[in-house]
């Protein structure tokens, strides 16, 4: 029979936050695959598991992905942890999980802590629609480039953060998305200096210059507001008259009829409105 892969959620602080499933589940398969070892050992060993590891990280996740899917069909079971909460989750694991799927290893997932969930519910800013960005890339213009993809997003965006880099990504969020936006900062989310704070990003960024930030963060930002998006989007529309507005959509085939009723639409006024100023 063919093995599979367990995705096991490991604690993204507090040790007693492992599930009695993964530690089960950790100590039944014969292998587990680690990002890092060296920290992963010291959860195995707390809870008193013996079971075997092996690495599994960024420099050698496809190589080695096809190392443990030929493993899991000549029949083992392996479990893969990442340093702290959900593997596969702005990880390396994704690429294993891909793999198996090609190859029709079956994959299956024992849940768990997860910093991403854990910081917006903390956060209190609206949490019905997010967007999960992760650690921004290293590369300067590749950062600005992405956050100003993310300048008119509605939904809040969730980031992570190492300390050493915090004060820069405030004044790069404060630059593309504006000073005044609300946030949140999560810092040492389930350890015992869990602290979360909130306010404008001007007003975040001016608290860690004062106090040198320290620990692991998750930045929350609210989401422009759809009010907001649509005010400015009539603003950009304004700037055309209204014969090239309607031009824009007759250009695409649209009746006379239709193209008004985009036009009113877009600068938020009556078609009647549009139809006697274009009389």
């Amino acid at each position: 029979m063919q093995g599979k892969l367990y995705l096991c959620a490991t604690p993204i602080g507090n040790l007693q936050d492992m599930t009695l499933r993964a530690i089960d589940t950790l100590r039944q398969v014969d292998l587990i695959a680690a990002e890092d070892t060296r920290n992963s050992i010291k959860i195995l060993n707390h809870f008193e598991i013996k079971t075997p590891m092996t690495s599994y990280h960024e420099y050698n996740k496809i190589d080695k992905a096809y190392f443990l899917v030929k493993e899991m069909k000549e029949g083992k079971n392996i479990a893969l942890i990442t340093d702290a909460g959900m593997p596969a989750i702005s990880d390396p694991g994704e690429d294993l999980v891909r793999i198996c799927h090609e190859e029709g290893v079956e994959v299956t997932v024992v849940p768990g802590a997860s910093a991403v969930v854990s910081a917006l519910a903390l956060s209190g800013l609206p949490s019905r629609r997010f967007c999960f960005e992760g650690f921004l890339p290293h590369d300067k213009k590749e950062r600005e480039a992405i956050l100003k993809e993310l300048e008119n997003e509605s939904r809040s965006i969730i980031l992570y953060e190492a300390p050493h880099h915090l004060i820069d990504t405030l004044k790069l969020l404060k630059n593309t998305l504006g000073e005044g936006r609300e946030m949140a900062v999560c810092r040492e989310i389930t350890k015992k200096y869990e602290t979360v704070l909130r306010g404008s990003i001007s007003n975040i960024e001016e608290h860690f210059k004062i106090n040198p930030p320290k620990g692991e963060f998750v930045l929350i930002i609210q989401g422009k507001s759809r009010k907001e998006l649509a005010k400015e989007s009539q603003e950009q529309w304004q700037q055309l008259s209204l014969k090239e507005h309607m031009q824009i959509y007759l250009n695409k085939n649209l009746s006379k009829k239709e193209a008004m009723k985009m036009v009113a639409k877009d600068r938020g006024i009556s078609k009647r409105d549009v139809y006697q100023a274009l009389l």
